[in-house]
C-alpha cells in the first residue's frame, strides 16, 4: 500500500523543525496548494510542457518534503510524463492533494 503520509518522513520533519513550525509549514502548504494546482491547470490547458514540468516538480518537491507519498508520485509521475492527453490525471492529482492537506493537518495538531 501506498500511505497517503509516511509517518516515519513526518516524525523527522517534526523532531528536525519542532511541532509548532510543523503546523506553520502544513498550514502554508495547505494555502499554497490550490495555486500550484491551478498552474499545473493553466499550464496544461496552455500546452506548456516546460512550464507544465516546473509545476509538478514543485508540487512533488513540497510533498514530498512532508511525506505526502500518494501526492508526490502522482506529481513525480506528471513530471516524468508531461502533458497529459485529457484533465483527468489532474484531477486525479487534486484529489491526491486535498487527501494529503487533510491528513498532514491532522498528524501536525495530534
Amino acid at each position: 500500500m501506498n500511505p497517503a503520509i509516511d509517518l516515519a518522513t513526518f516524525t523527522e520533519l517534526q523532531d528536525n523543525t519542532g511541532a509548532d513550525f510543523v503546523i506553520e509549514l502544513v498550514d502554508t502548504f495547505a494555502d499554497e496548494a490550490p495555486g500550484m494546482l491551478a498552474e499545473l491547470q493553466a499550464a496544461w490547458a496552455a500546452g506548456s510542457a516546460d512550464r507544465f514540468r516546473r509545476a509538478a516538480h514543485s508540487m512533488k518537491t513540497n510533498a514530498l518534503s512532508f511525506g505526502a507519498q500518494r501526492l508526490g508520485d502522482a506529481a513525480r509521475a506528471l513530471e516524468l510524463a508531461g502533458l497529459p492527453a485529457t484533465a483527468a490525471p489532474l484531477d486525479a492529482l487534486a484529489a491526491c492533494c486535498h487527501e494529503a492537506v487533510a491528513a498532514l493537518r491532522a498528524l501536525a495538531r495530534g
